[in-house]
């Protein structure tokens, strides 16, 4: 197994994936259980032989449910755990071959630069220690150049290698100390030039501009070296991330990525639904929901993919697709695809106790999310118990009552509640702040009886 794969996630087993996961997600208990089970046999996966494990395919996944209620949290916390590449892609933006939009290999290429940038921030942090003495050592040269020519041990030259070395050490406690910020240097900074890949990736050729800058690297802007004066402290700064890109082996960081993408990436297919269909519909030249499920199929199933960073093979990335099938079913994908994701997993509406959960319980609680907030400010935010009912009570009025968007109705609800403190918070003087069940009517409940406004504010 490559040590590029070994990280905290193969030392987890389901029912601790599942508590990790409970951290920040309540409820849902069958689809954090259906994906810590598909997490654990990716590793389980990568300690069987390598005739065994070319074989084992991984189980994509199909969650089932409405917006709001913790699908994508639930796919990128996992991700996360397991520094795994994590791209989420909204299936309604493909089309199909033979129009202009975007083409379905370009997941890939998306997948595979977020598992360059992750291996690279690796990398960055293992040689950060030798990049800082290097680039220590380069300021310093410019502060105490070396002396040009130095003279033979009998005409003093000892005498004046321990003085410059005496200097240069005196410069260095300064330098770390931070009391030689403020002075000016110059410095070589190397300009910003047109990024080609960006600039052909809307159209869906993104190996052209690959191609177009690697013969031609002069043609859209090369990244010339200039120098300029500024403050050391910023000067450090360039010089450092100069040193740690020239400390980087970008053969071995593409190396490592491209393996990473083709065993740990997962790609979240959000909006599943909205191409599932066996006909386009209308008239004229309409791009066929039909057209883009069988131009994602290929992905799925396993395919290579032409990458900048090299080929890459999608036969193990492992695919959760997401949608609410207000309209659509499952069952209206074509038979192929719908193979593909044989773990079907339904997600549940979120209650009135779920939301008093999810504003207190998470790591990332709203409700502790304004606290630490308006603590930068002096301020101590208490919350009452009945006022996190209301609160709770009012999501799940407003989502019953018109478009049900699950969790993130506790979003404008708590900013409309706390708008005027957040305000305000910068002319109060340092205390508590204490919300109760009547403040949270007072800035909510005139807008909740007005059904037309709430549609708009809530």
């Amino acid at each position: 197994m490559s040590a590029a794969l070994i990280n905290k996630g193969d030392e987890l087993t389901p029912k601790e994936i599942v508590r990790e996961l409970d951290k920040y997600i309540i409820g849902q208990k069958n689809a954090k259980k259906a994906v810590s089970i598909a997490l654990r046999n990716r590793f389980r996966r990568q300690k069987l032989p390598a005739d065994i494990a070319e074989d084992i395919i991984p189980k994509n996944i199909l969650m089932i449910g409405p917006t709001g209620v913790g699908k994508t949290e639930i796919a990128r916390r996992l991700a996360k755990l397991t520094r795994s590449p994590f791209l989420k892609v909204e299936a309604s933006k493909f089309t199909e071959v033979g129009y202009v939009g975007r083409d379905v290999e370009s997941l890939v290429r998306d997948l595979v630069r977020i598992a360059v940038d992750l291996v690279k921030a690796e990398k960055m942090a293992e040689n950060n220690e030798k990049a800082r003495r290097n680039t220590e050592e380069k300021i310093l040269s410019i502060l105490l150049p070396p002396p040009k020519g130095a003279r033979e041990p009998g005409d003093g030259g000892e005498n004046e290698a321990e003085s410059f070395a005496a200097s240069r050490e005196k410069l260095r406690q300064l330098l770390r100390a931070g009391k030689l910020n403020d002075r000016v240097v110059e410095v070589e900074v190397k300009g910003n030039a047109i990024a080609p890949f960006e600039i052909f990736s809307a159209s869906g050729v993104e190996e052209i501009g690959i191609q177009i800058s690697e013969m031609m690297p002069n043609l859209l802007g090369a990244r010339s070296a200039k120098k300029r004066k500024m403050p050391l402290d910023e000067a450090f700064g360039h010089m450092l991330q100069e040193e740690q890109n020239r400390l980087l082996d970008m053969d071995q960081v593409s190396k490592i990525a491209i393996h990473r993408t083709e065993q740990m990436g997962i790609v979240f297919l959000d909006e599943i639904d909205k191409i599932a269909g066996r006909e386009s519909g209308g008239h004229g030249p309409m791009v066929s929901r039909e057209g883009v499920q069988r131009d994602l199929l290929p992905i799925i199933e396993g395919t290579t993919v032409n990458t900048k960073y090299g080929m890459v093979k999608t036969d193990h990335i492992l695919f959760i697709g997401a949608g609410a099938f207000h309209v659509a079913k499952p069952a209206d994908m074509i038979p192929e695809l719908q193979g593909r994701f044989p773990i079907r997993v339904e997600l549940d509406s979120l209650s009135r106790a779920d939301f008093v959960r999810i504003l207190t319980e998470p790591q990332n609680a709203l409700v502790k999310q304004y606290q630490n907030l308006l603590g930068t400010e002096g301020l101590e935010i208490v919350f009452s118990a009945d006022a996190i009912e209301e609160i709770a009570t009012m999501a799940v009025e407003i989502n019953t009552a018109s478009e049900n968007i699950g969790a993130r109705r506790l979003h404008t609800i708590m900013e409309k509640v706390m708008e005027d403190i957040s305000y305000e918070a910068s002319d109060l003087e340092h205390g508590q702040v204490r919300i109760d069940r009547d403040y949270v009517r007072q800035k909510v409940q005139s807008i909740i009886k007005d059904g037309d406004l709430s549609k708009y504010i809530l």
